[in-house]
Parts: C-alpha cells; structure tokens; sequence
C-alpha cells in the first residue's frame, strides 16, 4: 500500500545548482543590467530618478497580484480588468474637473464598485476553470477590452453624460484617444517634495506602498488570509475544514481587482497622460513579468520579490533602446528587445515551474508515494 503524498514543490531542499535553475530569471536580469549600465552611458543619478519613479509608480500594481498567488489561483492576467475601471473614474474625474488629490481620491471610489463587480465575475469564471486559470484569466481580459472599448466608445456621450468637449470626439459621442491628465499630474508623487543625489523621491506614493505592504503582511494573518493561504496548499483539505473554496478563491480576486484599479489610478498620475484605449493594454503583462523577474513563479510570490522584480525589470526597460542605439546605430532594437523580454521572461518562469514541478512528482514516485498534485 502507497502513502498519498501532497506533491509541495515550494518546501523543497534544493542543491547549490537547482537553487542556481530556480532563480535563474534574476541572476539573467542582473547579468543584463551590469552590461548594459555602462553600454547605456546614463549617469547615475539619472538612473537613480528612473528607478525611483517607475518604483514608485508600479509598486501598487504589482503588489496587487500577490493575493490571487497566496490563494492558489497563480498570476492574475485578470488584473487589467481592474486598470480599465481606475482608467473609467478617471475619465468621469477629467469630465468633472476634480483635480489633485480630491481626483485621485474620487476616482478610486468610482473605480472600487466597478472593480469589486468585473472581479467577481472574474472569479466566478475561474472557478469553473480551476488548474487553468492563468490561461482563463488572460483570455478574460481580452474579452473584457472589448467590453470596455464599446462602452468608452459608444455609450460614453451617447448614453452617458460626458459634458466636456475636450473628452468627447468631435462626432458627438465616445472618448477621445488621449486624456490629458495634467491637472493631477503627480500630485501624488510630488505631494510631499523631497530629493537625494539629484533625484526626486515620491514620498507620498512610497507611503501608499508601504501601508500596502503593511496590509498584505496584516491581511496573511487574518482569518480569510490563512483561509486563502490553506486553499493554495490543498483545496480538498481545505473544502474539509470548512473552509469555502470557491467564495475565498473569489474573494481573492475581487482584492486583487480592486487594488489593481487603486494602482492604474497611481501609475497614470505619475504619467499625466492616459491613453484611453491602450494604457491598459500591457499593464498586467508588465507587471506579471515584473513579478517573475524578482524570484517569483507562479505558486510562491512575496513582496521581496515585488521590489527586486521592479528594479531589474525598469532597468533593463529604462538603459535597453539607449544600448541598442550606441551598439548598432538602432534604438528601435531596445524597443523589440524591452517587449522579447517580457513575454520571454513569463515563458522561462512557466518552464521552471514545470521542470520544478516534475522533478516533485519524479521524487515522490521513486519513494513509492501516490502523487496528489
């Protein structure tokens, strides 16, 4: 008779070289950005402004998607959902005239219905589509793009109010393709000034971050964060305690979505600019790339990896066209090589996985143990 064994692949003991394979993305990372720091010719306190502002400005979002990972349901493609309703208060904000921090504020509270509800249709879906809801999620947000371009294209000045003419297009109905958000533009990051070696620092928006931060490590302790923490190691042991799987799968989501919207509304501050029908377009591949670049996979993500993650990524993101233009002429090549490496990172990420995975399986079958993956 086999012992069931729960096939855990992230309490493994790992040698010097499968420690080596499993954080190879990083090391890859680092290795790039050494090269490519000199290449470039920036000097370093410009590097140092780069980074903190892209710190700051994708912090939020990325952070958003480690509550989807403690609860089992991998790396939440579904968070562009919520980046298109931060991208909808903003809009109605724009329309309103409300500038400054009463904008932000107020686009986030038109932004956290719209959130909670694409959310939880979101993880309604995923729900049904458990052990693919990577995939799923990705495929919902396409759908959910087109959603939101007819309603921003058609219905917004046709059927729902839009009085200022420098939103709507010139036919009478639909946003224009680019708003101009100057009125908020990094009222945020510049609400409390400060700078260091030349570069200015965001101290609010590294505040919102913190207590971000503050709440993912209070939220791991509560009793729906241990509830989501159980469901990511065994559903069906979960589902035995008591625990109800699909609400809490659902309930992960919905954060996710919700925090993903107070992160695009943060992140467009920074910009000034919101592109109406492309802004969100590549947020959560960024981020999710991000994510993977400072150590993560798919099964295990914490905010160390977060921060790692955003440094090397906007680095690479930051010195690769001025590289590629010093060393052929081109800077067109960073800009081909910037887009190569985000889907190549998640590509490499999903591939170690695997390999971790089967090595876990291999393992357990040699000790004659049946594998519950």
């Amino acid at each position: 008779m086999t012992n069931k064994f729960k096939l855990d692949i992230k309490n493994m003991k790992v040698s010097p070289k499968e420690l080596l394979i499993n954080n190879l993305v990083p090391i890859l990372f680092i290795i790039i950005c050494c090269v490519g720091i000199p290449l470039s010719g920036y000097s370093g306190s410009y590097l140092l402004n780069e980074i903190l502002s892209r710190l700051g400005r994708n912090a939020f979002l990325v952070l958003s998607l480690l509550i989807p990972v403690m609860a089992g349901m991998g790396l939440n493609f579904g968070m562009t959902l919520g980046a298109m309703a931060g991208q909808i208060g903003l809009i109605f904000v724009s329309d309103w005239s409300v500038v400054g921090i009463p904008g932000m504020v107020l686009a986030a509270i038109i932004s956290t219905p719209i959130s909670v509800l694409l959310g939880y249709l979101c993880g309604s879906i995923l729900n049904r589509a458990k052990g693919r809801e990577m995939v799923t999620s990705y495929i919902i947000g396409f759908f959910m793009n087109g959603v939101y371009q007819l309603f921003v294209l058609y219905l917004m000045g046709l059927v729902i109010p839009i009085s200022s003419p420098e939103l709507i297009l010139p036919r009478g109905y639909g946003i224009r393709n680019t708003v101009n958000l100057e009125s908020m533009r990094k009222s945020l990051d510049n609400l409390i000034p400060f700078n260091i070696f030349g570069a200015s620092v965001p101290v609010a928006t590294f505040i919102l971050v913190v207590l971000f931060c503050l709440f993912i490590i209070w939220f791991r302790r509560t009793k729906l964060g241990q509830d989501m923490r159980a469901v990511g190691q065994d559903m069906e042991v979960a589902r035995q305690a008591g625990i109800k799987v699909e609400r809490t799968r659902v309930l992960s989501i919905i954060l996710s979505t919700v925090f993903a919207g107070y992160g695009m509304i943060i992140y467009l501050q920074n910009i000034g600019t919101l592109n109406t029908y492309n802004s969100h377009s590549q947020i959560g591949m960024f981020s999710i790339a991000a994510l993977l670049v400072g150590g993560a996979s798919v099964d295990k993500a914490n905010i160390r990896n977060v921060f790692i993650g955003i440094i090397l990524f906007h680095l690479m993101f930051t010195i690769a066209p001025t590289v590629g233009r010093n060393l052929i002429g081109e800077a067109q090549l960073g800009e081909y090589f910037r887009v190569f490496v985000s889907y190549g990172v998640i590509t490499l990420a999903l591939v170690l996985y695997e390999m971790r995975k089967r090595r876990a399986e291999r393992i357990a079958l040699e000790k004659g143990e049946e594998v519950v993956a």
